[in-house]
């Protein structure tokens, strides 16, 4: 058997559907398409140095890795490389081989720094820290069945509070980027970042092939957005919120719970039978809302780091 390591070919329609493919059974949990992966790499930024890899034994991807540079942050020197192997295909030497490609290409480009997401796992754990990879945080992935569960109701909504779609800000999506922008910058992580560039925002997120702007829901306070549910699907049945957040002079009054119930709602009414999110282990008030909404956690991942040279 041959086990080969180089770049994923955007236009060769079977590397990027072996891609998802690879990611779909090591990561169940995270919405990707094989569209999708096109065009996170077609609009990708160029300070990123965006470089998806792929592991291929005897003419088959066995094993992705995402590889690039945390542009957006002002702290220099930062990378990332996450690497999934077929459930299958693994012990076989595509892992290694990703990592030390990765490892490589970030260290040419000055990186000092790499951050990598690893499922919590005796065998993926041991394989990051036999890599010199060291545990810094949690994080949970979780579920709801949305065809078979119960939602919480709709509530009343309190005096100078709306509802509305995403699809209602097509005309001028910034207000909606000036909220996430903010949320954002308050989420826990090991990175901190600086989202101030509006055309990034949205080619990253607004015209995302996964985004659903008329699943995202908005909560507005006497005509202002303050706060929101971003949605994704995988143009099937699944749905999965990507963000949640509140601004800071409107939190503590339940407006995330009544956008991301709104956002659920939607969601069911659409035909979608699963839905996912993510939540970081020390985000308590996000957790607790997601199990109020019958969320079940069912994987948990562990950000790792190492200190190149």
């Amino acid at each position: 058997m041959t086990m080969t390591v180089r770049d994923l070919r955007p236009t060769v329609r079977a590397d990027v559907e072996g891609f998802a493919r690879v990611r779909r059974l090591a990561l169940p949990y995270y919405l990707v398409t094989p569209d999708s992966l096109a065009y996170d790499l077609a609009h990708a930024h160029p300070d990123a140095h965006y470089r998806p890899l792929v592991a291929e034994e005897d003419g088959e991807v066995v094993g992705t890795a995402q590889v690039g540079i945390v542009h957006d942050s002002p702290d220099p020197g930062q990378g990332y490389v996450n690497v999934y192997v077929h459930p299958g295909r693994t012990g076989r030497g595509a892992g290694s081989g990703l990592v030390r490609a990765a490892e490589e290409y970030l260290a040419a480009l000055g990186a000092t720094r790499l951050f990598a997401w690893v499922l919590d796992e005796p065998g993926n754990r041991a394989f990051a820290e036999r890599h010199g990879y060291q545990d810094r945080r949690t994080a949970h992935f979780l579920r709801l069945d949305l065809a078979n569960g119960t939602l919480p109701p709709r509530e009343p909504l309190p005096p100078g509070v709306e509802l509305r779609s995403g699809a209602g800000f097509a005309d001028d999506p910034r207000p909606l980027f000036e909220l996430d922008a903010e949320t954002m910058s308050d989420e826990p992580s090991d990175i901190d970042y600086e989202f101030t560039d509006y055309e990034a925002w949205l080619e990253s997120t607004w015209n995302h092939p996964l985004f659903s702007a008329e699943l995202t829901s908005v909560a507005l306070v006497d005509g202002r957005p303050a706060a929101f549910s971003a949605a994704r699907t995988d143009g099937g049945t699944r749905y999965g919120t990507v963000m949640t957040g509140t601004a800071r002079a409107f939190r503590g009054r339940g407006l995330a719970k009544l956008a991301k119930n709104d956002a659920l709602h939607r969601a069911r009414a659409a035909g979608l039978v699963e839905a996912f999110t993510g939540n970081d282990a020390g985000n308590g008030p996000m957790i607790a809302i997601n199990k109020w909404f019958g969320y079940e956690i069912c994987a948990t991942e562990v950000r790792y780091v190492r200190e190149l040279g």
